[in-house]
């Protein structure tokens, strides 16, 4: 059996015991930001305690065996989304082992997907029903897979549209309709329409079913969900509705009827992320279509995304659809880059989900599965992002890049011998971001070098590693600053480097640039 370290929730709280599945006997190492916190006996397979830890992400090794993983302490549940997937219902169903996936990937929020029997009528299926597009659902696997994964340390979050109505339903809910421009209702495929998300009766409603569905099914939030049109409509009534107000309505009445529920909104192509952030939800959530299809533009909604956040975590529902027609390397290398791109710009993707499926359509029924490579692909990623949280993903890190890089500042840069350096994501080159957390400057290479585009869901080929890095930084009077580096693909530990004082310049030879290499620095 291959040796695993498998933490027993996803994320904890201050003052829970922080557990891990050892399968094997060997020492544990715990380290922060590459520095050793304590060394963990574990003579025998089982649960090892790791003690109180602080609020903060840990790396967890087991040297003699070469397994690893990461936990994470937050004082909020809401204060980090690590979001995943759900969208299979069936009696029976094994929710252990959905759990036991959301533990490997660290996953604090899963999504329930079309769990309901209609999207206008969230309960009345009875314990037993077919969906609108009749996909099985039994509640007792959904409350069955709620028990589980809130023994994991995750959140579940029932999906419910907010404006659509089916075929069936629509005669009560006419007056309400979001007309087009030849006064047809807007819709979505043949069998849903579109009402306004403010009207007051369809408002009430709303809220009611949604607080009913927490009480008699146990969610711990719901997923608000919306296609990204209309922006303004009218209704039957000749009331001109801007919708992005109805949402920022529909949101406030839904949080009045679940106060503590976890709420997430979709914010389609980014609209209205102007306006949802400040609206009483927990993150912001964005679903990227066309015209958001390049690593750059991945990059800039996930930075305005943060930008209006309010120190909310930021979500992107990147799905990969590369996996459903390429070969595995081809879309694991794609993965690689997407994460990359939005782990070091401060957000992350919901992907993963099931035990071990992967996104490829937004229809969530139409997953697929995740060959093993890509599964320990994930792992390893998943447990560098949790490890070096404070560096990733904390609220308050800034991008410093235009302050410190170029010939004008000279604070900090780095160079190649064989590849440009460029300050936006273009194929040929080395992407270079550096952003300020906390007392550190964290410097993100990412490698772009050997690719003809920079389009995130398409073919890529895996990385060619890149030697001869060399950072370059100004140092403070009497101190040699502090440098260490760090790969998802090697380990989640950030690793020391030596520093020289050349002509008054700190210079560090760096290691090999796969695909992503953050290097951590202290002056």
């Amino acid at each position: 059996m291959t040796p695993l370290l498998l933490p027993t929730q996803s994320v904890y709280l201050p003052g829970q015991a922080i557990l891990v599945e050892a399968s094997h006997p060997g020492d544990l190492v715990v380290t922060h930001l590459g520095e050793v916190v304590r060394e963990v006996r574990c003579a025998s397979p089982g649960l090892v305690d790791l003690g109180e830890l602080s609020v903060g992400g840990y790396g967890v090794a087991q040297p003699s065996t070469g397994a690893s993983s990461a936990v994470q302490v937050c004082a909020s549940a809401s204060d980090r989304l690590r979001y995943g997937f759900v969208a299979s219902f069936r009696p029976g169903k094994d929710a252990e082992a959905v759990a036991r996936f959301a533990r490997r990937l660290h996953l604090t929020g899963i999504q329930f997907y079309d769990w309901a029997y209609r999207h206008a009528d969230l309960l009345g299926g009875g314990e037993e029903y077919l969906d609108a597009l009749d996909q099985p659902i039994s509640l007792a696997t959904v409350r069955a897979l709620i028990e589980a994964l809130r023994a994991a340390g995750a959140r579940s979050i029932g999906y419910a549209a907010v404006y659509g109505v089916g075929n069936d339903e629509w005669e009560q809910w006419e007056d309400a309709a979001l007309l087009d421009a030849a006064g047809e209702p807007y819709s979505l495929a043949d069998f849903l329409r579109i009402v306004d998300p403010a009207h007051p009766r369809w408002l009430e409603h709303f809220a009611a079913d949604v607080a009913a569905s927490a009480r008699e099914v146990g969610f711990d939030g719901f997923h608000l969900d919306q296609y990204g049109y209309p922006k303004t409509a009218v209704r039957p009534d000749g009331e001109i509705v801007d919708v992005a107000a109805s949402f920022d309505t529909l949101i406030r009445r839904v949080r009045e009827a679940v106060p503590d529920a976890t709420l997430v909104f979709n914010n389609v192509n980014d609209f209205p992320t102007w306006s949802s952030p400040a609206a009483p939800q927990d993150a912001v959530y964005i679903e990227p279509w066309k015209p958001v299809t390049t690593y750059e533009a991945l990059a800039r909604v996930a930075t305005r995304a943060r930008l209006v956040a309010g120190g909310k975590p930021v979500v992107l529902a990147a799905y990969q659809s590369i996996y459903d027609t390429a070969a595995r390397d081809v879309a694991d290398a794609s993965t690689r880059l997407t994460m990359a791109t939005l782990f070091s710009h401060g957000a992350t993707q919901l992907l993963a989900g099931e035990d071990g499926r992967l996104l490829v359509d937004p229809y969530y029924v139409r997953n697929m599965p995740a060959e093993d490579e890509t599964l320990e692909m994930l792992a390893n990623w998943y447990d560098f992002l949790v490890a070096n949280d404070e560096i990733l993903v904390d609220p308050g890190i800034v991008d410093v890049t235009a302050s410190y890089v170029g010939a004008y500042n000279a604070d900090i840069d780095v160079s190649f011998d064989e590849a440009p350096v460029c300050w936006e994501a273009a194929p040929g080159c080395v992407w270079r971001r550096v952003t300020r957390a906390g007392d550190a400057l964290v410097v993100h290479l990412i490698n772009l070098v050997g690719q003809s585009d920079t389009v995130w869901d398409g073919s890529h080929r895996s990385a060619i590693a890149l030697r001869g890095g060399t950072l370059r930084l100004k140092p403070l009077f009497g101190r040699v600053p502090r440098v260490a580096a760090a790969d998802p693909d090697a380990g989640s530990t950030l690793i020391p480097l030596d520093v020289r004082i050349v002509d008054g310049q700190a210079v560090v030879s760096l290691p090999d640039l796969n695909v992503w290499q953050v290097l951590h620095v202290l002056l």
